[in-house]
């Protein structure tokens, strides 16, 4: 039996074969190149026999396949919601890849979930039965562990913080994609730092934003210190419902971000149960944006090694 996972982003995939002990044995990365709907879909099959053909792994072998998808898996109805995937509204991903590849299984999951599953099987929180994955990039989302078990919730939608309500009243702006989300993920800085400066073509992206705070720009501080304020806000309230022991930051803002680590762990410190966070430490991510691909091997090994014991 054959591990195989793979990691679907907005942009790009990557497929990976598995070793029992979860050890990368080969991958391959692809761009979507503006694929839609089911050509997506054709694009994982397409990578996944590219690997098992480079690897001589021949077509009679049963497989377990761990697909990381960027949005909800309702493992209720096992379709696929992913916002940067146009039509993917309600994708039957698992029917499709099933019946594509022969002699598989698909088991699907968000990235969030993905993301917490990869690092507590070879991350930071290796070890750990309670923990937090923290992703902010474009936007904001959290993969929750607690007792050994991920967190989905009813539709697989638990963990998307970008949708906390940190700062009243209420203003239209939340409505897009959450008032979290608004200032403290990638697009939401950047979009606060054009706001206040009046200046759309100053700061285009996120990296932009950082480089200005580095320099002593009043417009970055002020937006980078209120995103500082709103991650530690966000995981104090995260270790106060859910008393990990680690929380650990990733996505493409930290990056930049990881140098104000011990700033939003002394924040969280004012607003957090304070025995819970005493018992939390913040770390940075060490998987080189690997989480993804690492928790969907481990999804396919999980289920491999269950049906294995039947």
């Amino acid at each position: 039996m054959q591990a195989i996972g793979v990691d679907l982003g907005g942009t790009k995939l990557q497929a990976a074969l598995f070793s029992r002990s979860g050890e990368i044995l080969a991958d391959r990365t692809v761009l979507l190149e503006g694929r839609t709907g089911k050509q997506v879909a054709e694009l994982i099959v397409t990578v996944c026999d590219m690997l098992m053909e480079e690897q001589e792994i021949p077509p009679e072998k049963e497989k377990k396949i761990g697909i990381c998808v960027p949005g909800i898996a309702d493992n209720h109805t096992n379709r696929v919601w992913a916002p940067n995937i146009p039509g993917w509204n309600s994708f039957p991903l698992k029917e499709y890849i099933t019946k594509a590849i022969p002699n598989s299984e698909a088991i699907i999951a968000s990235d969030r979930t993905c993301y917490i599953l990869g690092e507590t099987s070879q991350g930071v929180a290796k070890g750990f039965s309670d923990a937090i994955f923290m992703s902010v990039g474009t936007g904001i989302g959290a993969g929750i562990m607690v007792d050994g078990k991920v967190i989905h919730g009813s539709a697989d939608i638990a963990g998307a913080i970008g949708w906390m309500a940190l700062q009243p009243p209420f203003v239209d702006e939340y409505s897009n994609s959450g008032c979290f989300e608004t200032y403290a993920s990638g697009t939401g800085i950047a979009a606060q730092a054009r706001k206040l400066s009046g200046q759309p073509g100053v700061f285009p992206d996120t990296r932009s934003v950082f480089e200005a705070y580095e320099r002593g720009n009043t417009v970055a501080l002020r937006v980078i210190d209120k995103a500082v304020e709103f991650w530690a806000m966000a995981a104090a309230n995260l270790v106060s419902i859910f008393n990990p022991r680690i929380v650990v930051w990733g996505g493409g803002v930290f990056g930049p971000a990881v140098r104000f680590l011990d700033r939003i762990y002394y924040e969280a410190c004012k607003w957090a149960q304070p025995i819970s966070i005493r018992q939390c430490r913040f770390e940075a991510s060490g998987l080189a944006q690997k989480a993804g691909i690492l928790g969907a091997g481990r999804l396919a090994l999980e289920t491999m090694k269950a049906y294995e014991k039947k």
